[in-house]
């Protein structure tokens, strides 16, 4: 490819599309050990450390070096790079890789996804279709711009003890949501977290996800679709997906999944179920 698309740790995608990317890895920090994410912490690593720990763990954003070090590569390839960020709303990496990017004067195009996870992997895998198809970076960031906008993430927690640990609910909110099995749905829109709604139990949860997916705009299935999950199993993603079967019945391919990043999996806690997708228009 003549365009390297580069991005974070943050941005989860399938394998087949993150072996053709560039990854700037984030650190995540449990009390006073760092560990360098998806190099010295797996996804499985850490999600043991986050279920055995009172502590919710931090995460700290690359420096503009570590960004400057890929955007080298790319150089040496005699490739532009086209650089993809988790949301500047939700951590400084996006400033890293603008600061990184000063050094190398158009060669570098650094886009802020406004999403994280999975709805930065979509556009990931968009920006891969359209490199390997020739495109050129100019082409590829006017797209991602445009598509950004598009881009819906909404999730389903199976608890509310990560959101309580975090200090974004109450413990009075948190015993009582417990109490009634509250299964929130939520969405991450210009990189802000939005409450959609609350259910009773996991088929309720999994029926209002599926209603705030359609409400979001349906899925344009002409453009990556992605499902994800927190935690060490897969196994209430799969059974959301047979829950669900006939949102996804349009897809003319199986349906791609992946494990979802520290960033948000700190917050939601295992168990989380998410959906990633472009809406029509």
């Amino acid at each position: 490819m003549n365009v390297r698309i580069i991005i974070d740790s943050t941005s989860d995608t399938i394998p087949a599309i993150r072996e053709k990317c560039g990854i700037v890895p984030l650190t995540v920090n449990f009390g006073d050990t760092e560990y360098i994410d998806g190099v010295t912490i797996s996804h499985k690593e850490f999600y043991e450390k986050l279920v055995e720990s009172d502590v919710l763990p931090t995460t700290s954003q690359p420096t503009p070096d570590a960004f400057a070090q890929e955007y080298r590569k790319a150089a040496d390839a005699g490739q532009k790079a086209v650089v993809l960020t988790v949301s500047s709303k939700l951590s400084g990496t996006y400033q890293s890789a603008t600061i990184a990017a000063m050094d190398f004067p158009g060669m570098v195009y650094v886009v802020d996804s406004k999403t994280v996870a999975i709805g930065t992997g979509i556009l990931a895998e968009l920006a891969v279709q359209m490199a390997e198809s020739g495109a050129d970076a100019e082409t590829i960031v006017h797209k991602l711009n445009e598509e950004r906008e598009n881009v819906r993430l909404i999730a389903m927690l199976d608890t509310l003890e990560y959101l309580k640990k975090g200090g974004r609910i109450s413990k009075t909110v948190a015993f009582a949501g417990e109490l009634l099995s509250i299964k929130p749905v939520i969405s991450v829109n210009s990189g802000v977290i939005e409450m959609l709604g609350k259910a009773r139990g996991s088929r309720q949860a999994n029926n209002l996800l599926v209603k705030q997916i359609e409400a979001a705009g349906g899925v344009d299935f002409d453009k990556p679709v992605l499902l994800g999950y927190t935690g060490l199993s897969d196994i209430l993603l799969q059974k959301y997906i047979a829950d669900s079967a006939a949102l996804w019945q349009e897809r003319k391919t199986s349906l791609n999944t992946t494990p979802i990043c520290s960033v948000i999996g700190t917050h939601t806690g295992p168990g989380a179920v998410a959906a990633a997708f472009f809406k029509t228009n």
